[in-house]
């Protein structure tokens, strides 16, 4: 499992792929390259033991080889074992030095591997951690979730305010290019949830490709963040049901969406291309859903002055412009309504 957060490009642009070996067989596999080496070292240093000096005895033994070998390999030497000759001294310092480099990069990528790197993810993760709030979490970086996260991204939403959580590297891969925090990771486990801090996020879009793994989701996110707005996505109308009964306080199914387009293009050709201008952030107009301000109080729906008002949510309660109660508004109320955007029209036009 890993966080990370990008910028406004393209951050850490290159194929990363897990290891398919186990942690055992490769640090095995690094020892076993220094001992092959070091004995590549050794068999070279007997066979010319002639161009060595031994400052103590003048005897140059295999245990006098083999200690100036791992001496060598490992460090520049202690001086009681020196090369005397020319070939000897060119052989230590276009051969053994090279090896003693490339010895030491493995001991330091090895400690990188197994250490190091492990402490620099958790330190950045914890940084990460530190800074979400008020975020949005999109779980599935799918089809659906990369319109959804594309779409944010066009109504201005800081791309280091959105959370993205797949299984998929190579899913990352696109969210973390477009600026998004990524982690890789299991969304229905609670863990990851908490790692993204659910506790402070402003809401969640729940796009897993499976209904049944959506709403499991859903489930697991609703009892760590009670209040946190959860927008679903199912496929089947049969699990908009049990996707509000897992709290989720929008189910969206882009099945239904589609044929209301379709069956409202049958009563009029603009009706459809009007319910899309609402939807997307670069049509002429725009839903807003805001609480009702203080000078709003007590007036008409159809009195506002921002938008047009077309439905007010009084205790999670929707009320239509022309029923009763949108005559009189009232503290707590939300209201729906539709503005100009700040976008360019379908004629390419301001609106």
């Amino acid at each position: 499992m890993r966080i990370n957060r990008g910028s406004s490009r393209t951050t850490e642009g290159f194929l990363r792929r897990r290891s398919s070996l186990p942690m055992w067989m490769d640090l095995s596999w690094r020892v076993g390259l220094v001992f092959a080496l070091i004995a590549v070292v050794l068999l070279l240093h007997w066979v010319g033991r002639d161009g060595l000096k031994d400052n103590l005895d003048n005897h140059i033994s295999f245990v006098d080889v083999l200690y100036f070998t791992t001496v060598t390999v490992t460090t520049v030497g202690y001086g009681d074992i020196v090369p005397v000759t020319p070939e000897a001294r060119l052989f230590e310092s276009l051969f053994v030095t090279p090896i003693r480099l490339f010895v030491w990069l493995i001991f330091l990528g090895t400690a990188y591997s197994l250490f190091l790197r492990n402490i620099l993810y958790r330190w950045r993760m914890a940084r990460i951690q530190a800074d979400l709030h008020n975020h949005i979490i999109v779980t599935g970086f799918g089809t659906s979730g990369q319109e959804a996260v594309h779409e944010l991204l066009a109504r201005g939403t800081d791309p280091r305010e959105i959370v993205v959580i797949d299984g998929s590297e190579a899913a990352l891969e696109l969210a973390e290019a477009q600026g998004c925090n990524i982690l890789c990771g299991d969304s229905t486990r609670d863990r990851t949830l908490k790692d993204v801090a659910i506790h402070r996020a402003r809401s969640m879009i729940v796009s897993a490709g499976r209904d049944d793994t959506s709403i499991l989701i859903t489930l697991s996110a609703r009892h760590l963040a009670p209040r946190l707005p959860i927008s679903i996505v199912v496929r089947n109308e049969d699990n908009e049901l049990p996707a509000r009964q897992a709290g989720a306080t929008t189910v969206i199914n882009p099945v239904s969406f589609a044929g209301l387009l379709l069956a409202g293009s049958t009563s009029g050709k603009h009706i459809a291309d009007y319910m899309a201008d609402l939807a997307a952030s670069g049509g002429r107009v725009k839903l807003n859903e805001r609480f009702v301000s203080p000078q709003e109080i007590g007036g008409p729906l159809s009195a506002i002055t921002t938008g047009l008002g077309v439905r007010i949510y009084r205790d999670d309660r929707p009320i239509g412009f022309w029923e009763p109660g949108a005559q009189q508004l009232q503290t707590g109320d939300l209201i729906i309504e539709i503005v100009e955007s700040d976008g360019l029209g379908t004629g390419g036009e301001p609106a």
